[in-house]
């Protein structure tokens, strides 16, 4: 039972009202002096607010000043946890109140541009309470002293160490605080102290590292990608999934088929055809209308923006959208009537688009076929019911198509993409190249021919395009590239006007020469990143003017934009314009287009490690074994070689070349042996023995299968390479004390 206030004490309600009305943080000097207390009575007070803390009225904030329990200090740290339509939103650093969410806070960033703050920023502000929310008005920025780390706990003796799972994490940062993960597990933890004393504090397990889609979960922490959706967003996805598909163009009768690999999640297009008798074709390329589901300015459509794509990992989708759309009612599944945005196209006899037009409308997709299926069916090895149909008049109808590919010559880099294939239990049973098939081209054609024909659309009614732009290589690339051409003696004039027939007659040259792959490799290397953006500059590895992305709305934020500037130019929409691209969006493309490049980006690298992982965690049981490799790089400290057909670059460090003394060559990318000859270069096919393969890093790492001496080395100064340091009478000395005598 608490206690009575002791006469002259204000009561619990009067310091509640005085601790959420007032201006500065209130401690209890300040509760004091507001209320006129001295001796005893401060004695009191001091007494009472303990009870109030006890009794859950209040709450300590840092620097002792109180406030109101589950609701905020008057001065606090603050964390950035998102940017939505250039509004800065913060949630409190540390929350103590139990069962309730902490709150979230609209940061009013006078007199700062709006992106001067980003997700992760850490912040000392002023808050107060406006209508039902809060709002926080920063005081400092603060440094990021909270850096998270992911890495997997180890044991030595009494001390746990964090070894990160980062390949450029070269050190183990001792754990600090340990709480309850053991060795062993994967976790995440936060770097503490300056300097060398930086020491861990773990704040979350995730696990056992190798179980089964742990290696893609170390991708999703590592780069920060949303894979959780709140119930608010659920419940909206199933709201606006119940949405009566309303008056459409009826396309139910045609024989539409949709083609994908085997393992596909969703489908988010299909496709028909059917011969002209002028020798041309009409086609048909239908896309999940998402624009119907996704509204502008709604959670969905907040939340598809934040995450800009679909992130796709061997084990798992971390979709753009909820399933509820994305994997059902957007999905184009063989039997349902769907909601299709519909390109209809009229395709001349030598692949020419001669005309095109959009419509919102209504299909039922005759069957989901699978690329190997639909191949197999043209080839007469597999029969299906839609060969004549659907699947032969699409075949016709590519033949055409593919003239008008061949006359532009886009970029031909035929470069293996890996595969990793799971078992039920999510363990691997392959890695290999996939296959590449009549049937991949043929679907990359017509959405190719789509994406034109929606750019080119909305260039003609003057509404925004999310152009796919991508730029010529740089004179720095060419530069490169020369030089990297030089060392297989292939002459490549800097002079000339620079398009993709250009690679193209040069891979030709080639022929089957063992280096073929490793140039192709180089000549990919050497290209721009492509990008989205409202202003054109054209797409130079397809050889084409005007380029959009249209064919994939679930998996892609730029195509929703580019569906809602169609349902705009053709006035679509029958909900005046509700799904219609808004004014303020058509305003803002340039930061939208920043921003879903920068999460495709992200989703690259993502997708690239959990690979790398796959590929190191097949290959571990290997270690030891003499593999097939091919030198991809050479550096003055050693060679990467990658596993002939599985990929995963791997390093043979220059130390464990043996006792001879190696140049590096960087104008012909080689390590020479200066007594024995012996020479490392890029192209080079050799066996190696796998030393170690780290899955949790996705590390690799060769030695010569002779075994080699493991002799400490030095830098030499005049030509920068690695060499053994040599003691008296021609012996192996010791790098620190050689370091000592200069």
């Amino acid at each position: 039972m608490s206690k009575r206030p002791t006469p002259g004490l204000p009561s619990r309600q009067q310091i509640l009202d005085f601790i959420t009305q007032s201006d500065t943080p209130a401690g209890k000097r300040e509760i004091a002096r507001a209320f006129g207390l001295k001796g005893n009575e401060k004695i009191a007070l001091k007494a009472l607010l303990k009870d109030m803390a006890d009794e859950g009225l209040i709450d300590s904030a840092p620097g002792r000043a109180f406030h109101k329990m589950g609701g905020l200090p008057k001065v606090t740290v603050l964390r950035i946890v998102d940017v939505e339509d250039g509004q800065v939103i913060a949630i409190p650093e540390h929350w103590e109140a139990e069962g309730k969410p902490p709150p979230r806070l609209r940061v009013m960033e006078r007199g700062r541009r709006s992106s001067a703050l980003g997700v992760g920023d850490r912040i000392l502000a002023r808050t107060e309470e406006a209508g039902a929310g809060h709002v926080a008005h920063p005081m400092k920025k603060l440094a990021k002293g909270e850096e998270q780390i992911l890495g997997v706990v180890a044991r030595e003796g009494d001390r746990f160490w964090l070894r990160a799972i980062d390949k450029r994490e070269r050190r183990d940062t001792l754990i600090s605080d340990i709480g309850e993960a053991d060795e062993g597990d994967l976790v995440l933890a936060e770097k503490t102290g300056r300097n060398n004393r930086i020491t861990a504090k773990v704040t979350e397990i995730l696990g056992d590292p190798f179980a089964p889609k742990s290696f893609s979960l170390i991708a999703i922490h590592k780069y920060g990608i949303p894979h959780v959706f709140s119930e608010e967003l659920l419940d909206e996805a199933d709201r606006i999934a119940g949405h009566a598909l309303g008056n459409r163009e009826d396309l139910r009768h045609l024989p539409i088929v949709a083609i994908d690999p085997v393992d596909a999640r969703d489908f988010d297009d299909a496709v028909w055809a059917s011969a002209r008798e002028d020798g041309g074709f009409d086609c048909i390329v239908a896309i999940a209308d998402v624009s119907f589901y996704v509204r502008p300015g709604s959670r969905l459509d907040k939340e598809a923006r934040k995450r800009g794509n679909s992130v796709y990992f061997p084990d798992r989708v971390v979709p753009m959208l909820p399933e509820q759309l994305s994997a059902d009612v957007c999905s184009l599944r063989a039997g349902h009537d769907r909601a299709a945005m519909a390109c209809h196209m009229v395709i001349a006899s030598d692949g020419a688009i001669q005309s095109y037009r959009f419509s919102r409308a209504v299909i039922r997709v005759a069957a989901n076929i699978p690329y190997e299926h639909a191949q197999a069916a043209i080839d007469g090895t597999r029969p299906h019911d839609l060969t004549e149909a659907a699947l032969k008049p699409l075949w016709a109808c590519w033949a055409a198509l593919s003239k008008a590919r061949d006359r532009r010559e886009p970029l031909d880099l035929d470069l293996p993409e890996r595969r990793v294939v799971l078992d039920e239990d999510g363990r691997i049973q392959s890695v290999a190249p996939r296959e590449r098939l009549d049937a991949h081209r043929l679907i990359e054609d017509y959405m190719i021919a789509a994406n034109v024909a929606a750019a080119k659309a909305l260039e003609e009614r003057k509404a925004p395009v999310m152009y796919r732009v991508h730029e010529p290589p740089s004179r720095e690339k060419l530069v490169g590239l020369k030089d990297y051409l030089a060392t297989f003696d292939i002459a490549f004039a800097l002079g000339q006007v620079i398009t993709p027939k250009t690679f193209n007659r040069l891979i030709k040259q080639l022929d089957e020469a063992e280096y073929r792959t490793e140039v192709m490799e180089q000549i990919l290397r050497s290209q721009t990143q492509a990008y989205y953006s409202p202003q054109n500059a054209g797409h130079f590895g397809l050889a084409l003017g005007s380029y959009a992305h249209f064919t994939s709305p679930i998996r892609r934020y730029s195509d929703l934009i580019v569906h809602r500037s169609l349902v705009d130019a053709y006035g679509l929409d029958p909900e005046a314009k509700a799904t219609a691209l808004t004014a303020e969006d058509a305003q803002r493309m340039t930061v939208i287009g920043e921003t879903i490049s920068s999460c495709e980006r992200r989703a690259m690298e993502a997708e690239r490690e959990t690979v790398d992982r796959y590929v190191a965690a097949f290959l571990a049981m290997r270690v030891g074994e003499i593999i097939e490799t091919r030198i991809t790089g050479v550096t003055n400290f050693g060679f990467f070689a990658t596993v002939q057909g599985l990929g995963g670059d791997g390093l043979v460090p220059i130390s464990t070349l043996g006792t001879d003394y190696f140049h590096f060559d960087p104008a012909h990318l080689t390590l020479t042996g200066e007594n024995t000859g012996e020479q490392y270069r890029v192209g080079q096919h050799i066996q190696l023995r796998l030393a170690e393969a780290n899955p949790i890093s996705g590390a690799l790492r060769f030695e010569l299968p002779e075994g080699a001496n493991h002799l400490p080395m030095r830098r030499d100064r005049k030509d920068k390479v690695r060499r053994p340091v040599m003691g008296k009478r021609g012996r192996p000395g010791n790098i620190r004390h050689q370091g000592r005598r200069r």
